[in-house]
Parts: structure tokens; C-alpha cells; sequence
């Protein structure tokens, strides 16, 4: 068995460390974290992890892993986080739950600071917050039966459930959908699939109140996906669990989060609730992703793709773009993308979004126009109708918000619309032909 399979076993196991009984933790949990109370809140948190070359091993640069992240995550919802393959996901995972020590920043679990923990002083914050690991060939320990690796946080507390550990053990087996004789078996002689229903049996037992899932179901045939997601669901509702699921399959994501953050090259760039992400996303980003998603209708197989095609591939995070870390990329990008990094801001109620030209909003830098050389190659993946789409809907937004500025200046003073449109020698109109500019240019 290598060290590192050993080492990620002992982690799941100390993880379990000073759990009490199902039913204890059940009488606490409402207690101690109510529904809607803040339970996780990370501020600013960041890992880098050092390149070091030549005899003396000199530190000569860093991975930008996690770059500066802010998120909360209240009791009893679904977070979910969603991005490309290396922008981040699970180091934010091993972070928030202390597997990682981080760079920069802080980790609050129900108000109390967790960033800098020891050993110690982290073990008995090891019963409220689980992790479920991606791969589970190497979180499993090859040399321990099933019955010995799920058991494995009553016997480290010293607990005994009721009826028993190989009673409990069972149980949890079933739950997750295993045959409970197999209580005796070695982790080879289970599938892929099943290793992970493992590895959720072992998350859940001690009923914790957080769990970090970094992908699930990806191990698992769609046909058995359905059934872990809705056993996950139902483990939440009867339990008051609280999920960070980490996943790149967008449905998965949409089915069970109450909120979904976006990341892109260890940033969060846009965070919002699941249906307003999903009907109206508001960084372009986002909007690509969801391109991505194949729509599941014979009929549409002849019918043209509007998928956005992003041009190139994700920088490295050793240097990171200036700026806005997506303007390489990114269709509607100018030179304020390239020089200042848009923050994460609220545009609107529960929608926050780090970005300078938004889609379905208005544009927060409107005198800005002309478009990056890379924006414009980058316009040429991009669909006909899309442009058009983001054209239309930033001109009507616009004049939406045109018209808002016009009728309360005229509340001010006391007079009509349209006389404070003459008084200032501009039209509505106008100001909608210089926001709708960039498009215009992909053209």
C-alpha cells in the first residue's frame, strides 16, 4: 500500500475522531446549528504551494491553487461548486475542512476561527465536519475489511451504538445501498462504484454537520447516480446535514444545490442561488458552461449548436492573467478587463458576480468599448445568435435603466421626463448605441 493511500485513509479516520452517538448528535444539531444560520464562512482564503528548483531547493515561484475566495455557507442547504478541471475545487475542499493548512486567510465553523488549528485542538471539530473523496481506490485501506474501515469511528471514540457496531455498521451499509453481509469483504473485491458508496457510508456515519462530497457520483453508472443523489437528499432532510458538493456534472449540481458557486483559476466568479444561475447567469463564464450542457431531445439533433466555444485553454495558475483572470478568454473583454480585477459583487438579490460587462445586466463599465484583440478571435467561436442575444438584452437593459435615471432626476426637480432629456442634450437611444458598442465590434 503506498503512504499516500495511507495517509488519506487516516485522514477519513480522523476525521471521525470525538464523534458521539446518532442520537445524540441528532438532539444537538438543531441546538447548536439552526436552519439558516451562518455555519461555514471563508474569507479571503488562499493556498499556494511552492515550486522549489536547484540544490538549495529555492522557492522560484508558486501554484495559485486557491486565490482569494469568500463564500458562506448557512445550516441545513447545498452548496454547490462547479469549474473546469484544475481551477481549484477540491483544494478549496481540503481547506475549509483542515486537510490543508492554508496560505492566507480564514475558515469559521460556527463562529470560531479554524484557520490555524493543531492536531489537538482540531480533533474534536473532526466529528462535525466529514469529507467524501474523489478517488476511492486510494481512500479505502486495501489491508481492512469493510466492516473494520466503516466501523472505524465508533472504535476510535470508544462509542458503542445501539445493538452494536456490526449491527450500526450494517445499517449504514444498506442505507447506501450495499448487501450487509458483506460486512467481512476487502475493498478489491467491490467496483468503483460501490468503493465510493463505501466511502459515504463511512462520511455519514457519525451524522457530522458538514460534509465536503469532491465528486460523489462521478464513480458511479448514471443508472445508480440518481439513487446516492436522492439518498444524499434524504440523509439531509432527516438529518439537518449541510453539503459543499464538488462536481463537474452540471445536472448532478442542479438537482441538488440550493446555491451554486462558479470558479475559474482559484476565484469565485459568480455565486448565486440555483435558478437564477441557471435562467439568467450573469458572468460570461457561466454562460459558456451552461452552453456546454447537452439538451436531451431527438429532435434538436439536426438543429444548429449554440454551444460557446472558448478559445484556448486555461492559463496557468504559476502566472495568472492580470486583471480579470477569464479576459483572455472572453468575448466581451476591453482594456479595464485587462488592468483591474472586477470584485465579487451583488448586482443582484442573492447573485453576486465578479465581472465588468455582465450578460442579462447592465454594463458596470459602459465607457469602456473597444474590444481586446483577443475578444474579438474569441467572438468567432461564439454562436451568431448568442452575440445577438447579449446585444439585445444589454440595449434593453440599458434603456431600462436609462429611463429609471431619468424619471427619478425629473422626481428631483420637479420636472418631466422628457424635459430632463432635452435639458441634457442627450437621448436615450444614444446612450443605448454606446453601451451595445462591444458587440457591435465582434461583429
Amino acid at each position: 500500500m503506498s503512504e499516500y493511500a495511507e495517509d488519506r485513509a487516516v485522514s477519513a479516520a480522523a476525521q471521525s475522531d470525538g464523534a458521539t452517538t446518532g442520537k445524540e448528535r441528532g438532539a444537538t444539531l438543531t441546538k447548536d446549528a439552526a436552519p439558516g444560520e451562518i455555519l461555514l464562512k471563508v474569507t479571503g482564503l488562499q493556498k499556494h504551494f511552492p515550486i522549489r528548483k536547484g540544490l538549495f531547493q529555492r522557492q522560484t515561484g508558486a501554484v495559485r491553487a486557491v486565490d482569494g475566495i469568500d463564500f458562506e455557507v448557512r445550516a441545513g442547504e447545498t452548496l454547490g461548486v462547479v469549474g473546469e478541471s484544475g481551477c481549484g475545487k477540491s483544494t478549496m475542499g481540503r481547506l475549509i475542512t483542515r486537510l490543508l493548512e492554508p496560505t492566507a486567510g480564514t475558515v469559521e465553523f460556527e463562529g470560531r476561527d479554524i484557520t490555524h488549528l493543531g492536531v489537538s485542538a482540531m480533533r474534536p471539530l473532526r466529528r462535525d465536519v466529514q469529507m467524501i473523496f474523489q478517488d476511492p481506490y486510494s481512500s479505502l485501506n486495501p489491508r481492512h475489511t469493510i466492516g473494520t474501515i466503516v466501523g472505524a469511528p465508533f472504535r476510535l471514540q470508544g462509542v458503542t451504538p445501539e445493538g452494536g457496531v456490526r449491527k450500526e455498521v450494517q445499517r449504514l451499509l444498506s442505507v447506501v445501498g450495499l448487501n450487509p453481509e458483506h460486512y467481512n469483504r476487502y475493498p478489491h473485491e467491490f467496483s468503483g462504484g460501490q468503493r465510493q458508496r463505501i466511502g459515504i457510508a463511512r462520511a455519514l456515519a457519525l451524522n457530522p454537520k458538514l460534509v465536503v462530497a469532491d465528486e460523489p457520483v462521478s464513480a458511479l453508472d448514471v443508472s445508480i447516480q440518481a439513487q446516492v443523489v436522492n439518498l444524499l437528499d434524504d440523509l439531509q432532510e432527516e438529518l439537518g446535514l449541510t453539503y459543499v458538493i464538488i462536481a463537474h456534472d452540471l445536472s448532478v449540481v442542479r438537482h441538488v444545490s440550493d446555491r451554486i458557486a462558479v470558479m475559474y483559476l482559484g476565484k469565485i466568479v459568480e455565486l448565486a442561488d440555483r435558478d437564477s444561475l441557471y435562467k439568467a447567469p450573469m458572468h460570461p463564464y457561466t454562460k459558456a458552461l451552461m452552453s456546454a450542457v447537452p439538451i436531451p431531445d431527438p429532435k434538436r439533433r439536426t438543429a444548429k449548436s449554440e454551444r460557446i466555444l472558448l478559445k484556448g485553454d486555461v492559463p496557468s495558475p504559476i502566472a495568472p492573467p492580470s486583471g480579470c483572470r477569464f479576459h483572455t478568454r472572453c468575448w466581451k473583454a476591453t482594456e479595464i478587463c485587462r488592468t483591474t480585477e472586477p470584485p465579487l459583487l451583488e448586482l443582484r438579490p442573492g447573485q453576486r458576480v465578479a465581472c465588468h460587462h455582465p450578460e442579462n445586466f447592465e454594463d458596470q463599465a459602459p465607457q469602456d468599448t473597444v474590444l481586446l484583440t483577443a475578444a474579438k478571435e474569441a467572438a468567432e467561436l461564439v454562436a451568431d445568435e448568442v452575440l445577438a442575444e447579449s446585444a439585445e438584452t444589454s440595449a434593453a437593459l440599458a434603456a431600462e435603466a436609462s429611463s429609471t435615471a431619468s424619471e427619478e432626476a425629473a422626481e428631483a426637480s420637479g420636472t418631466a421626463p422628457e424635459e430632463t432629456a432635452e435639458a441634457s442634450g442627450t437621448a436615450p437611444e444614444e446612450t443605448v448605441v454606446k453601451k451595445t458598442a462591444p458587440e457591435s465590434d465582434d461583429k
